[in-house]
Order: C-alpha cells, then structure tokens, then sequence
C-alpha cells in the first residue's frame, strides 16, 4: 500500500497535500519566538506544501510567522495549501468576517462547533475556575456561523471551507442546511484514537479527513485523557520500524495516509521534519492491519488524548447524541 501525494477534495478540483505541518504549540514558551518562521521555512526546503494555523495559536503570531515565511521562501502563494482557523470568539455570524479578516492581515495573504462567550477585544471570557465560559446558544448555532462563512467564498476571501472537531451528529445536522459542502474536518486521530466510525461516515459523505495530533499528540494539563505512553512507544510500531528501516512517527503516518487521512505533524526539529515528510513508502497490508487494529478491529479501545469534557462541562465529541 503506497500513499498519494494528494487528495481530491468534493466539489474542486483544488487537491489538499496528503502530508502538512502542524504549527500548534501547547506551551509557546517552550520555543524560541522564531521556531514556527524557521520551522515553515525549513518544512517548505523540504517540499511540504500544506500548513495548518489557526488564529488562536498565540492569537495571531504562529499566522505572522507561517506569513513571513512564505514571502521569504519565494515560493508562489498558489503552490500551497494553507489552513487556518475561525477562532471560537468569532462565531456569530456578523463577526465571521472579521475573525477571517485578522487571519489574512496576519498571514498577509488576500485569501486562504462551539463558541466562547466574547468579550468587547474578542478573548476568551473566563469564569473564576480559569474554565471558559461558553455561549451555549451560539454553540448550538454552527449552521448560521456556516451560513456566515459561506459568505466568505462568495467574497473570495477564501476558497473552500471545512469545519474541525465535528462528531457524526453535528456533521448529519450541518450537511441539512449547508449550501457549501464542507470539504474537510480536522480532527484528533492516530493508532490510538483511530475513531473508525467517524471517518467512515465522514468518507462515504465525501468529507475528507485531516489528523491533527497523528502521532499521539503532547499532554495538555487541563484536558489530559489518555494517560500512559502513546503510539510512538508501542512495541508493535517499534517492531515495524525496524523491519521497515524507518522511525516509528514515519510508520504511524504511512499507516494514516494509506486512511485515506492527511496528517498535520507539529515538530520544530529540523530532522524530524524531513522524515515526518518522508512517509511515502509500501507498508503490506498485513503490516497495516497490525497498526489498525492496535486499539481494536473497530477502534472500540481508543482512546482520546484531549480530553475536554471536565474543561467544558459537556462532551463535545459525543458521536451518539448532540452535546451541548
């Protein structure tokens, strides 16, 4: 099983690249303020052309940075597949285009669920336990908040539209009303979490699939859910790895882009940049099934390692019923 390059997408004949660079950073003060820059720079060396942002990561410097690099790479707008994010604070339809707007100065580019209850500077409003306080109503509103992206297509602000972290049931009630169809939906996903029933209804409703988290994902205090080690210690993955020659994270993409999945692996090390993108090599369908079914033949063991049910006070990805 060989992986493509690319994915086609519904209604476009715009493909997204099967390999990205993810750009979120639990904790900023980790890295040096110019690692997201060199980090884009070097991925875009290396041939990536998919970048995943969002303008809540450092509320608008990682978009800054991913945009200095792009000018200073010279390498041609078309040629890349930028992904950014419409932050919760800007989910009511009369600031869709604003949220959209701040992305694209950041970026410096003229094109490119739940909602938090907004304050008069669009932050997070937060109650005395440090949780956010959520805006359930316009929560339960995502369809107007598509209604208002929609828009943003039609002013050629951006080309195509998708949504992240979407369960089956807020896919089902979105695909009622949506004039657009929504081309992709970015979610956690990798050998432990594989979350089979949700992609398989995402793909047979021509939905594509992005992993962002597609190596385990890193501990974040407050939303910890999966605890223990991760894919990339599994002894099975690591048996593989050797048999391949190959790291385990290279084995652990392979596995989802022969999904079907894009990946979106965030990493600052030079080195393992290059080998997240080499990823393209013939894993035997024996070999794939072994990591399929790590967590179970239906994923029925999977589990989550951002946890949010505590931090909300609902599940938000609750695949039977609509929460909130």
């Amino acid at each position: 099983m060989i992986p493509p390059k690319s994915f086609s997408l519904k209604g476009t004949s715009i493909r997204i690249p099967s390999r990205g660079l993810g750009t979120f950073q639990p904790d900023p003060k980790a890295y040096p303020n110019t690692s997201v820059k060199d980090s884009v720079l070097q991925a875009l060396k290396v041939g990536y052309r998919h970048l995943d942002a969002a303008l809540a990561y450092g509320f608008g410097t990682v978009e800054k940075d991913i945009g200095a690099a792009i000018r200073e790479s010279g390498i041609p707008r078309e040629e890349i597949f930028i992904v950014t994010k419409l932050h919760n604070c800007f989910h009511a339809p009369e600031d869709v285009s604003v949220g959209m707007n701040i992305s694209l100065q950041n970026l410096g580019l003229s094109y490119v669920p739940y909602a938090y209850v907004k304050t008069e500077t669009y932050g997070t409003q937060r109650g005395s336990d440090g949780k956010p306080l959520i805006d359930i109503p316009m929560s339960k509103a995502y369809n107007v908040t598509w209604t208002a992206m929609e828009k943003l297509v039609e002013e050629g602000k951006t080309k195509l539209i998708g949504v992240s972290n979407f369960s089956s049931p807020k896919l089902k009630k979105l695909l009622k009303t949506a004039k657009i169809h929504p081309v992709a939906n970015q979610i956690e996903l990798h050998p432990y979490f594989p979350q089979k029933g949700l992609v398989e209804y995402c793909q047979s409703n021509d939905i594509h699939i992005i992993a962002h988290s597609p190596l385990g994902g890193l501990p974040i205090p407050v939303l910890v859910g999966r605890h223990g080690p991760g894919p990339l210690e599994d002894p099975v993955i690591s048996d593989l790895a050797q048999k391949y020659c190959k790291t385990p994270a290279q084995i652990i993409l392979c596995h989802s882009l022969c999904r079907g999945i894009s990946v979106i692996p965030k990493t600052n090390n030079p080195k393992r940049i290059v080998e997240n993108f080499d990823i393209l090599f013939d894993l035997e369908e024996d070999d794939f099934r072994k990591v399929d079914e790590l967590m179970g033949v239906n994923g029925e063991n999977g589990v989550r390692n951002l946890e949010m049910t505590a931090y909300l006070g609902f599940d938000n990805f609750n695949e039977v019923t609509e929460e909130p």
